[in-house]
């Protein structure tokens, strides 16, 4: 997992070199929405140069075992929802160990609601925010997606706004942490650096982490993007997610990857980012009339 957590660090540091933006995009680094613990988190914005607006919005959140990862891994994917009349945003949250659950949590819907609060200035439509994330930002995507208005998780900042989010596009993320151990290569080592301690001392932790057991009617709609083989992250995480999603009447939709492992590599970009954008327009932009 170390050797996974370097080529991650890695590749989002190549990616940001490389980045060209494109002609109809408006791309904004390092703004600070939130400041927990004198930590002074950042975003990145894309937001598209032609039309007044307002535009739906995307925020993404990075993966990394909730302990590696940097926001500017997702710089290029912002590019191109921005590309699709989306303002985008890629989030910095505190990472594990030295902060634990719920602390990804809270900066993570301190983002939606700094988006919320800020609006006008980057011409976003405060009723039509999704989210997305891959790995760990898959899970917490898919945890802001089932607790909206859940006091515990809300943290600090822009505390007027809602942290609601109209849709989740979950990339191989958990949804049940007191079943990862047996069925991921890594969780014995990840898991106690998020929880503080592992299933047989924080056992009332991984439940309260776990986006399963939070789903209600009100959970946002959801589609999964996961691989068959997936070593990190279970497979059988994805399906317990949707189907808890359908039985209680929530949209739920699981688009499953025959072989392919964790971070779907082997799995063309374009395709995974053609379902996204699909499910993003759908649920985000107002139909034609």
């Amino acid at each position: 997992m170390r050797t996974f957590l370097l080529l991650l660090c890695l590749v989002s540091a190549v990616q940001a070199a490389d980045l060209v933006i494109p002609d109809s995009v408006t791309f904004t680094r390092d703004i600070e929405f939130s400041n927990p613990d004198n930590q002074h988190l950042q975003v990145n914005l894309a937001q598209p140069k032609e039309g007044k607006g307002p535009f739906p919005a995307v925020v993404c959140i990075h993966g990394g075992g909730f302990r590696a990862g940097k926001r500017e891994g997702y710089d290029k994917l912002l590019l191109t929802l921005a590309q699709h009349g989306y303002v985008a945003i890629t989030v910095t949250y505190r990472l594990a160990p030295a902060y634990q659950f719920p602390a990804a949590v809270h900066d993570c819907k301190a983002a939606v609601r700094w988006l919320r609060a800020n609006a006008e200035k980057y011409h976003v439509d405060g009723a039509r925010i999704g989210v997305m994330g891959g790995s760990a930002g898959g899970h917490l995507a898919q945890f802001l997606g089932v607790t909206a208005g859940v006091p515990q998780f809300e943290g600090e900042g822009n505390l007027d706004q809602s942290s609601a989010v109209s849709c989740v596009v979950n990339f191989f993320g958990p949804s049940d942490f007191t079943k990862s151990y047996d069925k991921s290569v890594d969780a014995k080592d990840v898991l106690p650096l998020f929880f503080g301690g592992d299933l047989t001392t924080k056992r009332k932790e991984h439940i309260i982490g776990s986006p399963l057991y939070w789903v209600t009617p009100n959970a946002a709609p959801t589609l999964c993007l996961h691989g068959t083989a997936d070593e990190y992250v279970a497979y059988e995480q994805a399906v317990w997610i949707v189907d808890k999603l359908k039985a209680a009447t929530v949209e739920a939709e699981l688009v499953g990857f025959e072989g392919a492992g964790h971070g779907l590599k082997g799995v063309p970009p374009e395709k995974t980012e053609g379902l996204m954008i699909a499910f993003f327009d759908k649920h985000l932009k107002p139909a034609a009339k």
